[in-house]
């Protein structure tokens, strides 16, 4: 039996549909807003896949177009999760790879920046080798995973600072609503890792230390660079209290302390 709208499926408010919940037209599947797709849930047309916006997919959750893979965002895609196009790997933002996570093209390998390569981690073009890692600019003879391994954990403090409901501004009030209930809201201080690795530093043991500067490689200069420490001087850290209450560390040499 078919309604006005020659709908054999249920509760259609779109054409030609016989599945059910369409508001597109000629759906064999259910809950559709798209045109003509046997899957469910699409808002783009021609699919047979489930919740895609995008047109013409065999896979789920796409938002590009004629892919067979899953969750992507670019096209012709077979591998999952691509925002490149025509990939049968995964997690690419480059094109027509078969390898996995590459941003540049054609690579059969995995996380290349550059193309046509079949090894791993290359930025260059053609190479069928995994490079090694390198520390300090320098190379090393250690893998990627053993180069990760080496470096020492390190619990960076989050710079955060409690602001009454009083002293907030409109916006932060606006994308805090509940700050009416607990009177306030924590508000972040985006630091470099060059003021918060100092701190973080100031507290190790000189066990821990000493594994920071006995990476492969050790440049003292450059490690300063990039973390704010030299190795080379004895870090004073003090804590004192603003004028708002609020217990804070800085170098002593900040205000003028003598060690």
């Amino acid at each position: 039996m078919t309604d006005d709208n020659n709908n054999t499926g249920y509760r259609n408010t779109g054409n030609w549909n016989t599945g059910n919940q369409n508001t597109g037209n000629r759906n064999t599947g259910n809950q559709n807003t798209g045109y003509r797709n046997t899957g469910d849930r699409n808002t783009g047309h021609w699919n047979t896949g489930y919740w895609n916006t995008g047109n013409q997919n065999n896979g789920d959750r796409n938002t590009g177009d004629r892919n067979t893979g899953n969750q992507n965002t670019g096209y012709r895609n077979t591998g999952d999760r691509n925002t490149g196009h025509r990939n049968t790997g995964n997690r690419n933002t480059g094109h027509r790879n078969t390898g996995n996570q590459n941003t540049g093209h054609r690579n059969t390998g995995n996380q290349n920046t550059g193309n046509w390569n079949t090894g791993h981690r290359n930025t260059g073009f053609f190479c069928v080798e995994t490079p090694l890692a390198t520390f300090f600019d320098a190379p090393t003879q250690l893998t990627f995973d053993e180069a990760r391994s080496s470096i020492p954990f390190v619990d960076l403090p989050i710079g955060v600072v409690w602001v009454e409901s009083s002293k907030m501004t409109d916006d932060e009030k606006s994308s805090n609503p509940n700050h009416n209930i607990i009177g306030g809201y924590l508000r972040k201080h985006e630091r470099p890792c060059t003021e918060t690795f100092p701190l973080a530093w100031a507290k190790m043991s000189e066990g821990e230390r000493t594994k920071w500067k006995s990476l492969p490689n050790f440049d003292a200069d450059k490690f300063k660079r990039i973390t704010g420490v030299d190795v080379r001087e004895t870090l004073r850290i003090v804590k004192v209290r603003t004028v708002d209450g609020d217990i804070v560390s800085i170098y002593a040499d900040e205000i003028g302390a003598s060690a």
